[in-house]
């Protein structure tokens, strides 16, 4: 069940609650990335359900995940098509999953050098530190 008008946030409620600008919430009802446009009361201005704030969620995991704005959109195209979507919606989060593993794993490489480096560095600080005999 949806929450009506009268029970839904604010844009700069939505955006605190969801950790995002007002501007990015603009920004995504502009693009087309949100599920469905949020509902607006009686003087126009946007009022955001759970609903909404769940959908925006998961837009912002997606966007910190590397999800191109171009796969974002497809995605919300889906969505909005209903449940018969559900196998393409799926198959699209697969790929993005693994996507997202590979640069994990590239990032373990990384950081395994770069620990490397500062073992050498605290070598070479210890030496320094040591007295002469």
């Amino acid at each position: 069940m949806t929450q009506t008008v009268t029970e839904a946030l604010t844009i700069a409620e939505a955006a605190e609650r969801a950790g995002v600008s007002t501007h990015t919430l603009r920004y995504y009802e502009r693009i087309g990335a949100l599920r469905e446009p949020p509902e607006r009361d009686p003087s126009g201005h946007r009022r955001y359900t759970e609903r909404d704030l769940d959908w925006i969620v998961l837009l912002t995991r997606l966007r910190a995940t590397g999800m191109p704005i171009a796969t974002i959109l497809r995605y919300a195209e889906l969505a909005r098509a209903g449940t018969a979507t559900a196998a393409e919606r799926k198959a699209l989060l697969l790929e993005h999953r693994d996507e997202v593993v590979a640069r994990l794993e590239q990032l373990r490489h990384d950081l395994t050098m770069i620990n490397h480096k500062i073992e050498i560095y605290d070598d070479i600080e210890r030496r320094r530190i040591v007295p002469d005999p």
